[in-house]
């Protein structure tokens, strides 16, 4: 005999099932809705029962169900978490589909809960707490040490507990560390357990370094046979690809701190395209719901990192795709979800402490680096007013100029006059500033261009519209472009703090701005 089901997934997501046949039991029902609906997780069902006025009750025998057609509701298991942190158990992935139509607190704590907030590697290292057996054989082991400077034998248990715990806390930080901060756990390590130092090692931890880095790895390999977005991403693909292009890794180089974060709970890749759609349909109103547009971009972050990071698509098809995407306030909101950093406050900020630090270099050294620079300092001088904006501004035209960049195809000029595509043919990455004809001091209009279209215009100055840039090479997962790289890295390392390496020219401005 057929049965016709309504499954009640969440109070804005309900799906409608026809099973051929009645499962004899409850249990063989709950495979047959994970199967058919694809849930994961654990879930108890209940029915809307007939004899008490549809009153919820649980299901514990299939009898219980009105013939021929029902109402189930599932209710999820409070302790049963889906690996969207793609830490902690890795046999478990909870993609049960939601729809969320309206705003509410908790979705934005659970959508907040698989994204990372620490934005600097700690110093030191904090090694997590270990099962209590281990503790206790350390414990002993430190004691033994303090009194012979005999170190404990480490049995393959013990070894396997610190590093599976090391390497989950490591992950809740950065997923892929530089060798620098690997070190540093390992140095960590057997400062908080002297035990633990090796004999004959000059530093007493080279043997614990080398097994965090490849338990790491392990670790990133099961996450990736888990469905974990962040190290997906940097498989390799069996069959290759179409063009036959080199494979390269996709994994955070400049600081990310989600870089591709892991769906929400409840989430799938089809519950995100109907929220994508629906985010679209909102961007084409003329009185558009700003805090509906605000829930829905965080809600499908890690969907569209997803689609950034691994597509790599063109600036426009990821307008057509994502139109919210391109405005000041969620540029912003998107790098720092990206970086947990405030994009305009931290670069203001940022400029506060560093012009005055900037325009000293520049003017002690400006004879060797020629007239480019001795223009920059001589129009600064020629203002008479608004000169906190113009300082700003000088600071950062002589900023490419000292180390050494090519400004020539990156800091664009065009009269009002001219057509839009004659300040910026054949510009990828590029300030356009648009003067009046008979005034080519005072610019206009300040517009952002990317891959030869502009971004974002009618920016109030260059200050601005370069961190609405730089907050554009993020969101759109975009290298820094060649000829401008010193610059972009100077930004990232020195203003905003980004990344643990950089190179050794910004290493030596960094050091002339603190003397």
């Amino acid at each position: 005999m057929a049965l016709l089901l309504r499954v009640v997934i969440s109070p804005k997501e309900a799906r409608r099932l026809k099973l051929s046949e009645v499962p004899e039991s409850v249990d063989q029902l709950v495979d047959v809705i994970k199967e058919r609906l694809e849930l994961q997780g654990d879930f108890l069902v209940q029915f809307e029962d007939p004899d008490f006025g549809n009153a919820l009750c649980n299901l514990t025998t299939m009898s219980e169900l009105p013939a021929e057609h029902a109402v189930l509701h599932i209710v999820w298991d409070s302790d049963s978490s889906s690996l969207n942190q793609c830490i902690g158990s890795v046999s478990s992935l909870d993609t049960a589909s939601v729809h969320s139509g309206d705003i509410r607190s908790s979705w934005t704590d659970s959508i907040q809960t698989n994204l990372r907030h620490v934005t600097q590697w700690p110093s030191p290292f904090p090694i997590p707490k270990l099962s209590y057996d281990v503790e206790l054989q350390l414990r002993k082991g430190n004691e033994t040490y303090e009194k012979s400077k005999k170190g404990l034998d480490v049995t393959r248990e013990i070894k396997m507990e610190i590093l599976d715990k090391i390497a989950q806390a490591i992950f809740e930080i950065k997923s892929y560390p530089e060798k620098d901060e690997l070190e540093s756990v390992a140095s960590s390590l057997v400062l908080k357990y002297p035990c633990l130092k090796e004999p004959g090692s000059i530093t007493g931890y080279e043997g614990w370094k080398t097994s965090i880095k490849y338990k790491l790895g392990n670790f990133r390999s099961k996450l990736r046979h888990a469905g974990c977005n962040e190290v997906d991403v940097n498989s390799k693909r069996k069959g290759g690809t179409e063009d036959n292009s080199p494979f390269t890794l996709k994994r955070p180089r400049r600081g990310e701190v989600n870089h591709v974060p892991d769906y929400p709970q409840h989430h799938s890749d089809f519950t995100l395209e109907e929220e994508r759609l629906h985010l679209v349909e909102e961007m084409k109103k003329k009185k558009r719901d700003q805090t509906l547009i605000q829930h829905k971009m965080e809600l499908t972050f890690s969907l569209r990192r997803k689609e950034i990071v691994e597509g790599q698509p063109m600036v426009s098809e990821v307008q057509e795709r994502w139109p919210a995407l391109f405005s000041c306030e969620q540029i912003s909101q998107e790098f720092c979800r990206i970086t947990s950093k405030d994009l305009l406050e931290s670069f203001r900020g940022s400029l506060d402490i560093y012009v005055p630090l900037l325009l000293r270099l520049y003017r002690a050294r400006k004879g060797a680096f020629g007239q480019k620079m001795e223009d920059v300092l001589d129009a600064l001088d020629e203002k008479t007013s608004d000169i906190l904006t113009h300082r700003k501004t000088a600071a950062l035209r002589g900023l490419p100029i000292f180390v050494q960049d090519d400004t020539s195809k990156f800091f664009l000029q065009c009269s009002a006059s001219d057509t839009e595509e004659q300040g910026i043919r054949d510009a990828t990455v590029a300030i356009l500033s648009v003067h009046e004809d008979d005034d080519a001091l005072n610019a206009v209009n300040v517009a952002v261009v990317l891959e030869g279209a502009i971004i974002l215009q009618d920016l109030p100055d260059l200050c601005t519209a370069f961190a609405y840039l730089f907050g554009l090479l993020y969101t759109m997962n975009i290298d820094y472009p060649k000829e401008m790289f010193y610059t972009f890295e100077a930004v990232q390392c020195i203003f905003f703090d980004l990344g643990s390496r950089c190179s050794q020219r910004i290493r030596s401005l960094r050091t002339k701005l603190q003397l």
